[in-house]
């Protein structure tokens, strides 16, 4: 028996719920589908790592129940992404593009008025896609046009005009290249900035959240907003450069997590769900993919909610790379506007 035979038998297998289990939320700047609250993260360290599995893992990803994506002109994993929902239309995994929700990121070099919706045309025949659910600024800088690089040069650091980048992203959106647009690793004081002239309000904020940076100022801003929060590295990102292993080794999550019979990450992302917020996972093993699914049918209680909401907060990814001394953003207070 193929593989092809083996993944389309194991396909038809599948329950029926495993996707549709995955609760939803409607983005107010849209008429679309919704937006699934867990979705599938596709950033390995460094970019590009795991270019020749990531397709695979893809379609496992696809299998195992996850309908939603994430990536980024940045991550290199545009292409393999694409080939993966290629094969999975083929192979009968899913039977529409529709099924999906796929977000990609405008990098840095593009983050110019003329530079957006060029780089959206890059990503979407990445892709092989006509459209994206979500695009989002990946955050809240420009550098030098050309570069796809984290670290950036720091010499290449540039003013980002918000405003214009910002009309460029409502320009996409009107010509149906996305659904939906956003920012991510934005402040309250920047959200605001954009929502002084946006025609059409971001939609999402993806930032680093997790139980030991838990964003409580910026999720009630959004929440009064109507923006959703996406949460990236629930888990830490530990191994990653901008990771840490304080999440994974908590004694707290750890005591929690075994008297629940959970594993530590469940803990997390189910904390996060709980939040109200949309959920980001990343595993390249097929069984904790199924466990990171696995979040749904169970709550933490009140006092594991109290003892978590008391963890000291640390930031695990301040993004010093973008700060200098002769660029827009001199300190990291002023990059995140105090809110670190």
């Amino acid at each position: 028996m193929d593989a092809r035979t083996k993944m389309q038998e194991s396909s038809s297998q599948l329950s029926a719920t495993s996707y549709q289990s995955v609760p939803t939320f409607p983005l107010h700047s849209t008429n679309e589908k919704a937006i699934p609250l867990l979705g599938f993260g596709t950033a390995e360290y460094p970019f590009g790592a795991s270019i020749d599995t990531m397709k695979q893992t893809i379609l496992e990803a696809i299998e195992v129940g996850y309908r939603h994506f994430d990536t980024a002109a940045l991550y290199q994993t545009e292409q393999p992404l694409g080939e993966a929902i290629s094969d999975a239309l083929r192979l009968g995994l899913i039977k529409s593009r529709d099924e999906l929700f796929i977000t990609s990121k405008l990098w840095c070099s593009d983050a110019h008025h003329d530079c957006v919706l060029p780089a959206l045309k890059k990503t979407l025949k990445n892709l092989k896609l006509e459209y994206l659910d979500l695009y989002l600024i990946h955050w809240p800088v420009s550098v030098k046009p050309g570069e796809y690089e984290l670290p950036v040069k720091k010499k290449d650091l540039d003013p980002i005009d918000l405003k214009s980048v910002w009309e460029a992203m409502e320009e996409c959106q009107a010509l149906g290249l996305t659904k939906s647009i956003g920012v991510s690793n934005f402040s309250c004081k920047k959200l605001e900035t954009i929502l002084s002239t946006a025609k059409i309000p971001p939609a999402v904020n993806q930032v680093e959240m997790n139980p030991m940076w838990q964003q409580k100022k910026l999720r009630k801003f959004s929440d009064e907003k109507g923006i959703l929060i996406e949460s990236y590295s629930p888990l830490g990102a530990k191994g990653t450069l901008w990771g840490t292993n304080r999440v994974m080794e908590c004694e707290l999550l750890k005591e929690i997590a075994q008297a629940k019979g959970k594993s530590l990450a469940q803990v997390c992302l189910r904390w996060a769900y709980e939040q109200g917020v949309c959920v980001l996972v990343k595993s390249f093993n097929k069984e904790r993919m199924k466990q990171n699914l696995d979040i749904f049918d169970w709550k933490l209680s009140a006092e594991e909610s109290r003892k978590i909401s008391q963890l000291p907060q640390f930031k695990g990814f301040p993004a010093g790379e973008f700060v200098s001394d002769d660029g827009p953003y001199k300190s990291l207070e002023e990059l995140w506007d105090g809110e670190i």
